[in-house]
């Protein structure tokens, strides 16, 4: 090979170690690929059922120029209520689906639900108190994009999982509850939230009891994680009463949180099958293995606004 040929191949490989250092060491928020301009709508409507419905409203989502992607639709015979979703591609010139939305209203019977909202990453405050578990696994998804939201920081009553947290460069407040009653604790989380702008609270295993006060500032905005055994096995120890009773699956339940404790519409459920062979502690991490997983399905869901709501319970497109 010719000298001059070795001389550029030379420098050519050098400068591309200098590039790749240089990658490898901006800050994380530089390296990271732009979230892409939402290209799409996705609506959602809830109302009386009667004739003529689907073909009403894609009748209007044709006249204003949307192409139908994806579309979902359920009736509760019971209650003789409509549900919808659909996912459409935007026009280039479009008004985030207000005309739309206006136009539908018109369509329908009066007080029914509809939204048009852009298909968009959604941000999310989580919540924790010592264990890692969900905790962990949620910054990963995030951070790798495996979810479609963006970590806008970790609350949390212990100091334990700031170390774990501050890896990922996201913001870590502890507000620690000792020797305050649980009014004057909230009291300072919830001024502590209203400086975050955020879609959604994640309680990533929080163990603390929300009041009532508490949640109504995030109606249907909190989602938890839990296991399974309750109400059958309340207390701090439930895997050891599983044990003691023989249980033969170990389950995890995530739900939105409302007034009643634990008592929230479910969003996903799931289950690993145990037996005689396996003590407490092994039933304990199977049950933050099947924790984790119902929490990254639950949330994935919500955040794709797959989940409505229909009275205390949800319907999942």
């Amino acid at each position: 090979m010719p000298h001059n040929i070795l001389i550029d191949f030379a420098a050519w490989f050098v400068a591309l170690g200098s590039i790749a250092y240089y990658i490898h060491n901006l800050p994380m928020s530089l390296t990271k690929p732009a979230t892409p301009t939402p290209s799409q709508l996705i609506v959602r409507i809830s109302c009386p059922d009667e004739k003529g419905l689907i073909y009403r409203i894609s009748k209007v989502i044709f006249e204003e120029g949307y192409n139908i992607i994806e579309n979902d639709e359920f009736v509760d015979e019971e209650k003789d209520h409509f549900f919808y979703r659909c996912v459409l591609s935007a026009p280039t010139t479009t008004d985030e689906g207000k005309q739309l939305v206006q136009r539908l209203r018109d369509t329908l019977l009066p007080g029914a639900f509809i939204e048009a909202l852009p298909n968009r990453s959604k941000k999310i405050l989580l919540m924790a108190t010592k264990e890692h578990h969900c905790l962990g696994d949620l910054l990963l998804r995030c951070h790798y994009r495996h979810l479609n939201a963006q970590i806008v920081g970790v609350v949390s009553n212990h100091e334990i999982l700031r170390d774990l947290v501050e890896k990922f460069h996201l913001p870590f407040h502890c507000i620690s509850a000792e020797g305050l009653s649980r009014e004057a604790h909230e009291a300072q989380v919830l001024e502590l939230l209203q400086t975050f702008s955020f879609d959604y609270i994640v309680l990533a295993k929080y163990m603390r009891i929300l009041s009532s006060e508490f949640v109504q500032h995030y109606r249907h905005r909190i989602i938890n994680i839990h296991h399974s055994f309750l109400p059958a096995f309340i207390g701090a120890n439930p895997y050891r009463q599983a044990f003691e009773r023989g249980v033969k699956i170990v389950g995890a339940t995530a739900h939105f949180v409302n007034e009643n404790l634990d008592d929230g519409p479910i969003i996903h459920q799931d289950i690993t099958r145990t037996d005689h062979n396996y003590n407490d502690k092994e039933m304990a991490r199977m049950g933050k293995d099947v924790e984790t997983l119902v929490l990254a399905k639950a949330l994935e869901w919500v955040l794709q606004e797959r989940v409505m709501i229909n009275g205390n319970k949800t319907i999942i497109f």
